[in-house]
C-alpha cells in the first residue's frame, strides 16, 4: 500500500475517532458534502479554528441541489400545518450560506 502525506508533506498516521449522535452524523455530513472537502479534511479545518472555504466545482453543486431536494421534500411535508424543526433551519441557512458565497465568488 502506498503511503499519502497530506498538502505539507506530512504523514498522517494517528488516529482520532469520537462517537456522536445519527442527528449529529447526518448534520456533519451534510456540512462536509456541501464544503467540498474530506471528511477528515473538514474536521480538521473546523478543529484547527480555520475557515472553510468552499470551492465551487460540480461536486458542490450537486450537494447544494441534493440538499435544496431534500428541503423542499420536508417543507411540503410541513405544508399540512407541521412546525419547522431547528435542524431543518439550520440546514437551510447553512446551504444559503454556501450558495451566497459561490455567487460572491463568481463576481469577483
Amino acid at each position: 500500500m502506498m503511503k499519502t502525506l497530506d498538502k505539507k508533506g506530512r504523514w498522517r498516521s494517528v488516529i482520532v475517532s469520537f462517537r456522536v449522535s445519527p442527528e449529529e452524523s447526518a448534520d456533519l455530513n451534510t456540512r462536509v458534502r456541501l464544503s467540498g472537502l474530506t471528511k477528515q479534511d473538514y474536521i480538521v479545518k473546523r478543529l484547527s479554528e480555520r475557515d472553510i472555504i468552499v470551492q465551487p466545482n460540480t461536486r458542490v453543486f450537486k450537494a447544494l441541489r441534493n440538499q435544496m431536494t431534500d428541503i423542499l421534500t420536508e417543507l411540503k411535508r410541513l405544508e399540512s400545518g407541521g412546525s419547522v424543526s431547528e435542524e431543518l433551519l439550520e440546514t437551510i441557512q447553512l446551504v444559503a450560506k454556501t450558495y451566497n458565497g459561490l455567487e460572491e465568488k463568481k463576481k469577483s
